[in-house]
């Protein structure tokens, strides 16, 4: 069997290289890449992404909430001027249940993902450290958007995105603890042991006799939760 040789147009060829020069000028000047060039480029993320967690300490009423609910047992709580939270990243999955259940937005997400640790201990961020969080260095100049628009298009925008997402602080409803079934009161005083704010004494007279200072009292829930009788309950102001 004979194979012929193929004859080229020297037009048709001559084209195909001016199309393919063509080509490699357009992506050079403005490139239709789908990768995002980090770090000098940031991809725009969604107000609700769940990165590292915030901690307004001035908001914290330590009703040690956001420990009871971590699934992980990711965030302890620290004695520094009252009891704050730590968060261990190591065990930290970033579900946020923590941030959701805050009662008065003293824990915040933001936006911010990529942060190294050199070793395990490290990774523990501690009352002192959430308080005062390490200043954030950045090298991105770009923000990059995915858009899909029958076809998938990068959207680059000159500017910095503000990874600190601004959350508005909820109006907080204002509670005390008080007894509210006394008949029912053991005298264990479980609820004064546990009492971030030092808010309930027990005097013993010929029986121990509770004492609730409501205006030292954050309203935590700390001690109705503790209460093994139901004597202690959350009341408005």
């Amino acid at each position: 069997m004979k194979v012929e040789k193929v004859e080229f147009d020297p037009i048709s060829r001559i084209i195909g290289h001016i199309n393919a020069i063509s080509v490699g000028v357009k992506q050079a000047i403005k490139p239709e890449r789908i990768t995002v060039e980090y770090p000098r480029e940031r991809r725009k993320l969604p107000d609700n992404f769940r990165g590292l967690i915030l901690f307004e300490k001035d908001r914290c009423i330590s009703c040690f909430r956001c420990a009871f609910i971590c699934p992980a047992n990711a965030i302890q709580m620290e004695l520094y001027d009252n009891y704050y939270p730590s968060i261990d990243y190591s065990k930290c999955i970033l579900c946020h249940f923590c941030v959701d259940s805050c009662p008065t937005t003293a824990l915040k997400q933001t936006k911010i993902h990529d942060v190294a640790f050199r070793d395990l201990e490290e990774m523990v961020v501690h009352t002192d450290e959430m308080i005062n969080p390490p200043e954030l260095v950045r090298e991105d100049t770009v923000t990059v958007e995915y858009k899909i628009n029958r076809e998938l298009i990068l959207e680059r925008k000159k500017e910095v995105e503000n990874l600190i997402v601004e959350v508005k602080p909820v109006e907080r409803i204002e509670y005390h603890s008080a007894c509210i079934n006394p008949q029912n009161c053991i005298g264990c005083a479980l609820c004064a042991s546990v009492c971030p704010a030092d808010a309930i004494s027990v005097e013993i007279n010929e029986k121990k006799v509770l004492s609730i200072d409501i205006n030292k009292c954050t309203g935590c829930g700390l001690c109705v939760r503790e209460c093994p009788t139901n004597t202690l309950g959350l009341v408005k102001r």
